[in-house]
């Protein structure tokens, strides 16, 4: 019989407020080291120049401990939560909780209205948009990923027909692109869901942004799908901010999972150059 850990909900509410204000403040090193590599090999001297700007933004937000972006977005929170802990308390209340001072003490941006169509702010940032996993032992980790609103405008989510194939899911993601433009401000991080149902498809592109950009797809298959995406999207042109150049995508993640035998569910999860995310274990 296993051993049950108990967990204090404080804990949690700790290590959020903790992690709302790091992942705000910190670009994680896999998303630095692309754009490192970007402005390297970048050949346009505009793209160039804007790519510079973008890293002297992450300087100043570090040497200040200021936010990265003006959008500190949704407190989208993440929870890899054992089946063997038991929480003492309220975890829904612990996140928001950890949300509410993270973004108070930090004095980050407040951006969530109590209601889609009443637009009235809730002047905390709560609620959080909390997605638990349970997993087999007595650990729990925690990621918050802060989600602004540019790159989720732009994107999409598709109901392919099975005929559609690959180049269907290829010709998807690239029109989501080309539709976005400038808006998302790039250079992008594009998170892709491929299967499931409606609901599941869209979870996991979101999920996908949480991969670090130097970790392909566990499947062979798959791991070239991003590749080529990626070398399709960075062909396009629209380059750093919308200004021309080779600098248009950062990386791909696509995760998928099985899905109906009449479906093709196709989910494209846009994010900007300050993709952002931190995570510990409690």
């Amino acid at each position: 019989m296993s051993n049950i850990r108990e967990l204090h909900a404080d804990v949690i509410r700790d290590a959020v407020e903790a992690l709302c204000i790091e992942a705000n403040t910190s670009l994680p090193a896999d998303v630095k080291a692309a754009l490192d590599k970007a402005e390297a090999a970048e050949p346009w001297p505009l793209a160039k120049q804007t790519l510079g700007l973008l890293q002297q933004n992450l300087c100043v937000a570090a040497e200040q401990d200021l936010p990265i972006c003006q959008d500190t977005g949704m407190a989208c929170v993440f929870v890899e939560l054992g089946q063997d802990v038991h929480i003492e308390g309220d975890l829904n209340a612990a996140v928001d909780e950890g949300v509410r001072r993270g973004y108070e003490k930090a004095y980050l941006r407040k951006s969530i209205t109590a209601d889609p169509l009443q637009r009235v702010n809730t002047e905390d940032n709560t609620p959080a948009f909390l997605t638990v996993h349970l997993v087999p032992g007595t650990g729990c980790k925690i990621t918050v990923a802060p989600k602004g609103a540019g790159s989720e405008n732009m994107s999409r989510l598709a109901m392919l027909k099975p005929a559609d194939g690959v180049q269907g899911v290829k010709d998807f993601v690239l029109d989501t692109v080309k539709q976005a433009g400038a808006n998302p401000c790039p250079p992008i991080v594009l998170g892709i869901g491929i299967g499931g149902s409606f609901d599941h498809c869209a979870a996991l592109a979101k999920k996908a942004l949480l991969r670090p950009l130097d970790q392909p797809n566990a499947d062979p298959y798959y791991a070239a799908l991003e590749k080529e995406l990626l070398d399709t999207i960075n062909a396009t042109g629209f380059g750093p901010q919308g200004f021309g150049g080779a600098t248009t995508c950062l990386g791909v993640s696509i995760e998928q999972r099985p899905t109906h035998v009449a479906c093709l569910p196709v989910a494209v999860n846009m994010s900007c150059h300050v993709t952002r995310r931190a995570s510990r274990e409690v």
